[in-house]
């Protein structure tokens, strides 16, 4: 009999599921859309956690209605969910109150208390290895605490996402390192909660936090109300999941020195395998841990297809017009060029940006010149990022794009020129999901008895679009070296402008 493996992606607007067999094909597909809850104040994301539950439901039974393949087949379960979200739960298993999740920047203030309880960004860093955004777990926690005692008083476990879909499928309240390393309580380099930034929320936070647990090792088995609820067989391994950038990362075979993962979606992130903690004293890389026992420096941009959505909605372009407008205008864009801080930026570190187009004349002003220079903008804003992650010692030898904008050529051109790098798409773009089955596989095939290698698994099932490779243009790299130094010496000198801006028009 085959045997099959899911891989789930509970994300911010959707829940997907792949069915996958033991040669890493699909056999079938699923999805669930779900939104946030609707009406809060300004800085407020959040959903409420059994929305997640019954989009899972429905998207298995989607992927097993259309693949044709029998429950009984169905040998293990692997969850990519939502990273930084905080899932409050009582003593009896109840969720307290809708999750607060990694978008919610409601909780910046107590961000700040926290830090400065440890004694400043330096010291957060040397505690944890990472700095404290606003959009990580432990800030989340701290404004339950001082704005929600009733709720606090309550909250008997700490979970985040992933976690809370893993405690409905096995019962277990645990907590993977990957994940983990995202809530701004692990130290990334023990792998374990540290104490002093646990008390800077609360002294008696650690009862309430789950058990650490590493990613080969299975969170569980189904349950038997969750087999039943997925018409799947009871004993269906569950492994230990992660976040969706940990589960990305295996999704595009990031399990080895030298590759790298670059999503392009409303955000955009670049990802690495390293085989020890790679640490930003200066706070703007995420050092994170990965979901394979290694880690995975990471940055993330908040703007990405923003811009390139923006100048489709100014000058009323299809996706198709806004490609073909940019392959018509040379690299440079006549001097046009995008800061697109839209929705303020993390890296570089500028919460109050806005958008800038600088160097504009007369020779520019077109549709194509702006379209090429939204995706110029973005990719230059992530070439700032890579170069950080270059410089603490990452040296990528081809870059796997998943997201929206790797769908482009001109894009992946302009990206392949500005991080000098080969780029290339996967052949399949539910990365994250795909991670997740794939983890499954992998703790299936580390049972006592058997023997795993994911990077193993990982070659055999990850495959490469070879027809979208680019690689990077000798007579191009010139012009994005010079725009690249113009970009950054452009975002540096207009914090101080920014900062006045957005208080002269908080109002």
């Amino acid at each position: 009999m085959s045997i099959y493996f899911l891989g789930i992606d509970s994300g911010t607007q959707s829940t997907k599921a792949l069915l996958v067999d033991e040669s890493g094909a699909v056999a079938g597909e699923g999805r669930q859309e779900h939104g946030l809850i609707e009406g809060l104040g300004t800085g407020h994301k959040e959903q409420d956690p059994r929305t997640w539950i019954d989009a899972l439901v429905a998207a298995v039974h989607d992927a097993l209605r259309h693949s044709g393949v029998e429950a009984r087949q169905v040998v293990a379960i692997g969850v990519s969910g939502q990273q930084h979200g905080f899932v409050p739960l009582d003593a009896a298993g109840g969720v307290i109150r809708p999750a607060k999740l990694w978008c919610d920047t409601a909780t910046a203030a107590q961000a700040g208390k926290i830090v400065g309880a440890l004694g400043g960004p330096d010291a957060m860093i040397a505690l944890t290895g990472n700095a404290l955004p606003a959009g990580f777990t432990a800030s989340k926690i701290l404004y339950m605490k001082e704005r929600e005692p009733e709720n606090y008083e309550r909250l008997a476990a700490v979970l985040l996402p992933h976690d809370y879909i893993n405690f409905w499928l096995t019962g277990e309240r645990r907590m993977e390192w990957g994940d983990a390393s995202g809530t701004g309580l692990l130290d990334i380099r023990s792998r374990q909660f540290c104490r002093p930034a646990v008390a800077a929320v609360d002294p008696l936070l650690d009862s309430r936090l789950p058990g650490l647990f590493p990613s080969w090792e299975p969170c569980g088995q189904l349950r038997v109300e969750a087999a039943e609820a997925l018409g799947l067989d009871r004993g269906v391994l569950v492994s230990a999941g992660g976040g969706d950038n940990m589960m990305g990362a295996i999704g595009t075979g990031n399990v080895r020195p030298g590759i790298v993962t670059a999503s392009i979606g409303t955000s955009g992130t670049i990802y690495a395998f390293s085989p020890s903690p790679v640490i930003d004293p200066g706070g703007e890389i995420a050092a994170f841990c990965d979901s394979t026992g290694h880690w995975l420096p990471l940055l993330c941009v908040m703007n990405a297809t923003v811009a390139t959505e923006l100048v489709k909605k100014l000058f009323s372009l299809s996706t198709d017009e806004l490609n073909r407008l940019a392959g018509q205008v040379p690299p440079g864009s006549a001097g046009l060029m995008l800061l697109p801080y839209f929705e303020g930026e993390r890296v570089p570190d500028v919460p109050d940006g806005s958008g800038v187009w600088f160097g504009q004349s007369q020779a520019n002003a077109t549709p194509a010149h702006f379209a090429r220079a939204a995706m110029e903008g973005v990719a230059l804003g992530m070439g700032y990022g890579l170069s950080r992650l270059k410089a603490l010692g990452i040296k990528p030898a081809e870059i796997r794009l998943t997201g929206g904008g790797g769908n482009s050529p001109v894009w992946r051109q302009i990206m392949a020129d500005v991080f000098q790098t080969e780029v290339v798409c996967t052949t399949q773009n539910e990365s994250a999901a795909l991670g997740a089955a794939i983890q499954a596989a992998w703790a299936w095939h580390s049972q006592p008895g058997q023997h795993a290698s994911i990077a193993d698994i990982t070659d055999a099932w990850v495959g490469l679009d070879e027809s979208t490779r680019c690689c990077p243009r000798s007579g191009n790299r010139l012009v994005y070296e010079e725009m690249q130094d113009c970009h950054d010496t452009l975002s540096r000198s207009l914090r101080d402008v920014f900062a006045r801006h957005r208080r002269l028009f908080a109002s």
